[in-house]
């Protein structure tokens, strides 16, 4: 019994032993993954403690950017909103006159000029109409100059005392009555002559014809509702459309001075459908929205604006003439406003702040801050910073920290120790010209600066120096 238990005893005893050893094991390996965690973040930091702008450290290669050079440019200033077409008149062809359509003379869809018979209704109605018109004034008429006859006879009696007044009177109103009647009769005959002409109906206005309405052998009412055919003006067409309401003032200042230009572009925004001249602003603005409608007058001579079609619109309202112009990508935001990251002859860059004006799509003016010549970044920015070394895509490899100065860890070093000296004496410097203030300053530097500036390389001197 004795043996049986120190056995079970020793077995209990590995267990335990057996399990603190996986333990500690355990404990090892969680040492060792922190440890190595904590290597490679302070490895990460010292690789990239001169921030993402300069390039890589320990030797790796700098950031490849990409290049522009300001230039001088003339930017139009304008004024972008979403239009409608509307024609200028839509008039719904209705005849005047009923009957049968006898004839169509025109084709659905086809341009027509004003005047342009457009249909024929059966004219025979109204023409006999207007023979009984006639029939009717030609007897009056004749009754009339009879009834004239007998009161110039009666006032030849009556001047002989051979017929009582009365009866010269009642002639004299006779002849007036019948001449009341003549005239109701020429009426008659005006208006029979022009139901008559309006059994051609005609185009009221020059402009394209729409789907035909009412076929030939239908008989259809004088002022019916749907008309023969709807008739839109297209040339020239209008467009309305709205701009925002703070950009009142300026165009009426603008319209003011001449004709504004104005252009219509498809739905994509791409295409150039017609050109036109600025029309007018609305009387009020739509305070729901905040803008103010408009109206342009294109001539669309090409057909290219339809009725109802939806276009983009963009009014010219002058030219900034001569501008220092940069790619829409060169210009980036920060804390203290927009700016440029400039390139500097030596392969490094410097931040630039500017004053951004109007621009186009693709292209915006620099009203201050860079001069046409100078070189901007406009790709790859975002990884850069203050005196960093840049690589160009037609550079070799490594050529940029050549050129930049030594590597990018002597120059944060340099730049750290002479912060204060740079501060003092080359305030308005940055990059190699920052390098070439501070060597021609060299006896007024603090100590860790001259030390410091001593370790760049010599080929980054000035010939001067």
């Amino acid at each position: 019994m004795d043996a049986r238990a120190r056995a079970r005893n020793l077995w209990a005893g590995g267990r335990t032993g057996r399990r603190a050893l996986i333990i500690l094991l355990v404990l090892l390996a969680l040492v060792a993954v922190i440890g190595l965690a904590v290597w490679l973040a302070h490895r990460g930091a010292a690789g990239g403690a001169g921030g993402p702008g300069g390039g890589r450290r320990g030797g790796r290669p700098s950031t490849t950017v990409g290049v522009a050079t300001a230039t001088l440019a003339d930017i139009p200033i304008t004024l972008d909103g979403l239009g409608t077409v509307t024609p200028a008149a839509t008039v719904t062809v209705v005849p005047q006159v009923s009957g049968v359509i006898t004839q169509v003379l025109f084709k659905e869809g086809q341009m027509v000029r004003k005047g342009q018979v457009l249909a024929v209704i059966d004219p025979r109605p109204l023409e006999m109409a207007l023979l009984q018109a006639q029939g009717t004034q030609a007897r009056d008429e004749a009754q009339l100059a009879n009834a004239r006859l007998l009161l110039q006879r009666d006032r030849t009696l009556l001047a002989q005392d051979s017929i009582a007044r009365q009866d010269v009177d009642t002639q004299a109103a006779l002849v007036r009555q019948l001449e009341g009647t003549v005239t109701t009769d020429r009426a008659q005959v005006g208006t029979a002559r022009l139901n008559l002409g309006f059994s051609r109906v005609t185009a009221p206005v020059a402009g394209r014809v729409g789907l035909l309405v009412v076929d030939v052998g239908n008989y259809i009412s004088a002022g019916a509702a749907n008309g023969i055919v709807v008739l839109t003006a297209v040339n020239p067409i209008d467009v309305e459309f709205t701009l925002p309401q703070d950009e009142v003032s300026r165009v009426q200042a603008q319209a003011a001075q001449g004709p504004l230009p104005v252009t219509a572009y498809d739905r994509t925004k791409t295409v150039v459908l017609d050109q036109g001249l600025f029309s007018t602003l609305d009387n009020q603005i739509d305070t729901t929205t905040g803008t103010i409608r408009a109206k342009a007058r294109f001539a669309n001579s090409a057909g290219q604006l339809f009725p109802n079609q939806f276009v983009n619109v963009r009014v010219s309202l002058r030219t900034l003439k001569g501008a220092v112009v940069v790619p829409v990508t060169a210009v980036r935001t920060g804390a203290d406003g927009t700016f440029v990251w400039k390139l500097l002859p030596d392969k490094t860059v410097t931040q630039r702040k500017v004053v951004q004006g109007p621009g186009t799509a693709t292209m915006v003016s620099v009203v201050k801050g860079l001069a046409a010549g100078e070189r901007v970044i406009t790709e790859g920015g975002d990884r850069l910073t203050e005196g960093a070394g840049v690589q160009l895509p037609g550079d070799k490899p490594g050529a940029a920290a050549a050129r930049g100065g030594g590597s990018p860890a002597a120059r944060q070093a340099m730049m750290k120790a002479c912060a204060a000296d740079a501060k003092a004496l080359c305030a308005d410097k940055a990059g190699r010209e920052l390098q070439a203030c501070l060597r021609q300053n060299t006896d007024k530097l603090s100590p860790s600066c001259g030390s410091a500036l001593a370790k760049m390389p010599r080929r980054q001197r000035p010939a001067s120096g």
